[in-house]
């Protein structure tokens, strides 16, 4: 008994190849109308579905559904009453079903769609034949991905036949699910809502070593997604890993939003290198430079303690020189700079074999993505959180400040120098991507103090200050405190209370970036005024910078 194999597509790319592959196997091909005509007008010999069901009726509404498809679907090749059955119907037992279904995700993503064009590509079909193939344990191709290697498991005489069969049948489950989901969300205005994602990976542990196993997994194309970066070296990342990654990802993309806001490429605002160290989700290291060691070397300079054993982003190549500045700059002697994990757009030879430890413990992770960071690069899908027995959700953190929108209390000229603003923009990126209440202070594109997960605003701003002085004194070990003249602070919302600035303003730190909305900020800006700072402000409800409650 020749195999069948039953092909109806609406994307016709690379059927045809398919096809053939399958027929020059000895199979015989059944199709459906389109799919049909297609195949035979690229030479390939196929059966019309409609010999045995009838023709498509109700505007082509319904081409497969019928009783007949699916006994030949859902009959038991090892069942003697199934098999004879279909003999007496006269139909053949379909071996493979290869369907995609129409573009619903794609129809509901337009901005002129309408319920109506909704409906017309919402599948039936489609679905329920993939289902039907899946439970009556028939090769379920889905995905155009699969068929390359479905034929090579056909050549190679079908090895694990039930584990792979299995694996495709899971897949088509899940592909019918997030369609399912993706109507249901739609008709429903969200009422309904779903989480589904593809198993990536396995991560080391969860965010401590007794929460295993743990696993990653994606859910869409993004260029940034988890399976879009690789793993050069043998230590597994760990949950915590994939935490920091996604939050200085939300620090970066903010950087480079914020700098075109200023006036976009031409105006040479996105001409930065960024390095950045990230401790527990926080950054602690944060550089801008017109070259990469420049970046390296104000990042690590920046907190030459936390940075330590901290995980090291840029979105530039890591070559030898900067990888010795990595591990060796601000070192004393010959001791190395121990790190978690490096993560680049690209990586030499000579820096990776600079920067692996022992057995591998120095994580180092390429994604050639981040070399073409820009504005665009920012995340703009819903957010979501789990709370026990359920979930959150919310819009993204999208809003990206333009200086020039601000209103200035103070000194004006000084918020049109471009430093300042470059040092504003930096300070609004990482402080409104750490965890709240955060003040954040920064000077000449350098990070040099981030205070962050504080109660109040007084305690964000004093060890903010202190990160500052910590970080100075670990450079020379003289008791120094750090030079906080010309430095620029970020508030991510308004101070309640005029002590706020005036612990900054007591430093030395003349330029804050806040909010207003406060019943006191007359007192505020008073008291800011007469010690000489200036406060660049946008309304909390539109510029508050609260993140990872």
């Amino acid at each position: 008994m020749k195999k069948v194999a039953f092909i109806s597509v609406f994307n016709k790319q690379g059927i045809d190849k398919f096809a053939k592959g399958l027929v020059d196997l000895g199979w015989e091909i059944m199709s459906s109308s389109g799919t049909a005509k297609f195949l035979k007008e690229n030479g390939i010999p196929c059966t019309d579905l409609a010999s045995f069901v009838g023709e498509p009726i109700l505007g082509h509404r319904v081409v497969s559904l019928s009783r007949e498809f699916y006994a030949m679907l859902l009959s038991r090749l090892d069942n003697d009453e199934d098999m004879n059955e279909l003999k007496k119907l006269k139909l053949p037992y379909i071996s493979l079903v290869c369907c995609d279904m129409y573009p619903l995700a794609e129809e509901i993503a337009k901005k002129d769609s309408t319920l109506e064009s909704v409906i017309e590509k919402t599948d039936i079909g489609g679905p329920t034949m993939l289902r039907a193939a899946a439970k009556g344990g028939r090769i379920v191709v889905c995905d155009a991905y699969d068929r390359e290697k479905v034929l090579n498991w056909l050549k190679n005489e079908e090895p694990d036949g039930k584990k792979f069969k299995k694996a495709l049948a899971a897949k088509a489950e899940y592909v019918v699910g997030k369609y399912c989901m993706a109507s249901a969300e739609y008709l429903s205005n969200n009422i309904y809502k779903s989480i589904l994602g593809e198993r990536a990976g396995e991560c080391c542990y969860g965010e401590n070593a007794y929460q295993a196993p743990s696993f990653f997994y994606k859910s869409g194309e993004s260029p940034f997604g988890p399976d879009k970066f690789k793993l050069l070296t043998e230590t597994p990342l760990s949950y915590n890993n994939f935490c920091d990654r996604d939050k200085v990802l939300q620090t970066i993309t903010h950087i480079f939003a914020g700098f075109s806001a200023q006036g976009g490429p031409a105006s040479g605002w996105e001409s930065f290198y960024v390095a950045i160290a990230v401790k527990h989700g926080n950054a602690c290291g944060v550089g801008l430079g017109e070259k990469p060691i420049d970046a390296i070397m104000k990042m690590i300079e920046g907190d030459v303690k936390a940075i330590h054993g901290g995980s090291i982003f840029t979105n530039f190549k890591i070559d030898e020189e900067i990888a010795e500045a990595l591990i060796h700059y601000k070192m004393k002697s010959e001791n190395r700079r121990l790190l978690d994990t490096v993560t680049a757009s690209e990586f030499s030879p000579q820096a990776i074999e600079i920067l692996a430890r022992k057995k591998g413990k120095c994580r180092i992770v390429i994604n050639p993505n981040l070399a073409h960071i820009s504005a665009d690069s920012i995340d703009k899908k819903e957010r979501i959180r789990y709370i026990r027995d359920g979930f959150l959700t919310q819009p993204n953190y999208t809003f990206v400040p333009n200086i020039k929108d601000a209103t200035v209390e103070g000194d004006l000229e000084k918020i049109k120098q471009k430093q300042t603003v470059a040092d504003l923009i930096l300070a609004w990126a990482i402080g409104s991507t750490s965890n709240s209440n955060t003040i954040t202070i920064v000077k000449d594109g350098k990070l040099l103090g981030n205070g962050v997960g504080q109660q109040d605003r007084v305690g964000a701003a004093k060890l903010a200050i202190q990160r500052a002085d910590d970080a100075a004194n670990a450079l020379d070990e003289k008791n120094t405190k750090a030079d906080l003249s010309d430095t620029v602070a970020y508030s991510d919302s308004f101070f309640p209370f005029p002590d706020g600035p005036k612990t900054l303003t007591d430093r030395g730190i003349k330029t804050i970036f806040t909010t207003s909305g406060s019943i006191n900020d007359k007192d505020v800006i008073e008291s800011c005024k007469r010690e000489g700072a200036t406060l660049v402000m946008f309304p909390d409800k539109v510029a508050r910078g609260f993140a990872w409650h």
